[in-house]
């Protein structure tokens, strides 16, 4: 792998490295087993594997080095992660925090083997930047950076408020100031905070508009408040895009390549982004990625960014 260094300070910025990991190698062959594992529809693995891949091509065309972390472990986990049919949902086992990487924890036994295998990799890769996964769950899919200043968390079905607590110190320490926790309801389409709402550019977030509803816990190193959601995201700066209507994975769970262009789903409702005029100045590079959603997540949950500039 390419010697460097992880460097994250928002949502938008260029991006330069990212982690992947592709299906597994099961399909998911009916709606029972579907339903059983929390997927919304049947999954073929040769068509997943067709998406992935469209994945990746287009992110490496754009310039981004990609790391297919499945390719590094040793043969004793690839065996289990070859049929983890989750796997391929890399952005909720870590997350790249200014120049620190923080570990998840798996909040769904279903996913936990995925966490030590990812995390291994981590440690021999950046020793000095990966910190402890909390001893309680925090899926990374529930936190979000808004710009140099603050981060927004999630807790809920995946992310617990003693995780927050247990990494809330070492986020303040790369020079973050304010954490922002929301609770948001614990349902499949609210799974994740990155299934609510979505960072599009320097100064403007897409949400659903239900969250307009919605406090926040303001914490700082020494000091929390409250405050409401849009009341919060308009102090640091960020105009509130808020979606009445909505197809969550793919309107939702895009991802900034550059702070000119988003990688969207072809199943995205255009008109929702041509309707905001920010959003209209935008390059929209859609791909096919129509089977792996099925799996309950969108392009941002396949995706862990590890270097923006």
């Amino acid at each position: 792998m390419d010697s460097f260094q992880v460097n994250c300070w928002s949502e938008h910025d260029e991006l330069k490295v990212v982690m992947l990991c592709p299906p597994s190698k099961l399909d998911v062959p009916d709606l029972t087993i579907a339903e059983n594992v929390g997927w919304s529809a049947t999954v073929n693995h040769v068509k997943a594997m067709e998406n992935f891949m469209e994945l990746k091509g287009t992110l490496e065309n754009a310039g981004v080095n990609v790391i297919d972390y499945s390719k590094e472990l040793p043969n004793d986990a690839k065996t289990v992660s070859e049929q983890l049919i989750n796997r391929y949902f890399v952005r909720d086992l870590a997350c790249v925090l200014g120049n620190s990487i923080l570990s998840g924890e798996a909040g769904s036994s279903l996913r936990r083997p995925e966490y030590p295998h990812a995390h291994s990799l981590l440690e021999k890769w950046f020793p000095e930047k990966l910190n402890k996964p909390p001893s309680t769950a925090l899926e990374c899919g529930d936190v979000m950076i808004l710009n140099k200043d603050a981060v927004l968390i999630n807790i809920g079905m995946r992310t617990t408020f003693e995780a927050v607590e247990s990494i809330k110190d070492r986020i303040f320490q790369e020079g973050f100031s304010e954490i922002a926790v929301i609770d948001l309801p614990r349902r499949a389409d609210t799974l994740h905070l990155d299934m609510n709402c979505n960072v599009a550019s320097d100064n403007l977030v897409i949400a659903k508009s239900f969250m307009r509803y919605f406090p926040v816990h303001v914490v700082t190193a020494n000091t929390g408040r409250f405050e409401m959601t849009e009341q919060f995201l308009n102090r640091h700066g960020l105009d509130v895009y808020w979606l009445e209507k909505y197809n969550t994975i793919p309107d939702i769970n895009f991802i900034n390549l550059n702070p000119e262009s988003l990688l969207i789903s072809k199943q995205a409702t255009k008109k929702q982004f041509m309707n905001h005029p920010q959003l209209q100045k935008k390059k929209l590079l859609e791909i096919d990625v129509t089977e792996l959603e099925k799996g309950g997540g969108g392009i941002r949950c396949m995706t862990l960014p590890l270097v923006r500039k």
